[in-house]
């Protein structure tokens, strides 16, 4: 089926945890959360440990921060990607370009498995007088226009709930 659904919401706004009951609910085996992160401090390092408790022993694990393609396409498992948002980062960090980015998503939207997308909509605040956050900020948001026009569902997050926006 492929690309499925997409959840979006700022940070803290539930959108991890919907994303995983929605993806428990729909996987018919254990599904596959693809983590993103990178550990760059010790806050970083909390935030993931309350992620793994949160999500206990219901997925399989794979921590890929920057080759998302090339870890779903030894696949077939329906998976998490979580979170997009860490992972363009990370790919601005390490040098890559606008283009890299939409190309490796691209490439993972070809592929037949479900796929659900979490994303942080960075998009209600002010414009940084730095270069790089601009960057991170106009990348964010025409990734998340992208995977919501090849997704079948997306879902916004505010305040732990969820709001679909775009179903089948």
């Amino acid at each position: 089926m492929g690309c499925k659904a997409l959840f979006i919401g700022g940070i803290k706004s539930g959108k991890s945890k919907n994303a995983e009951n929605y993806i428990l609910s729909n996987a018919l085996t254990k599904p596959l959360y693809l983590a993103t992160n990178e550990f760059f401090d010790a806050e970083m390092l909390q935030r993931v440990e309350k992620h793994k408790q949160q999500r206990q022993d219901k997925f399989d694990t794979i921590e890929e921060p920057l080759q998302l393609y090339n870890v779903l396409k030894n696949t077939d498992k329906t998976v998490l990607v979580e979170c997009v948002s860490m992972w363009i980062n990370n790919m601005l960090y390490h040098g890559y370009t606008q283009e890299d980015i939409f190309q490796e998503l691209a490439l993972v939207c070809t592929l037949d498995n479900d796929i659900v997308f979490v994303i942080n909509d960075v998009s209600c605040s002010v414009v940084s007088e730095h270069a790089l956050t601009r960057l991170f900020v106009d990348i964010n948001g025409r990734v998340a226009q992208y995977l919501a026009a090849q997704v079948e569902e997306v879902y916004q997050n505010v305040a732990g709930i969820v709001v679909p926006i775009k179903t089948t």
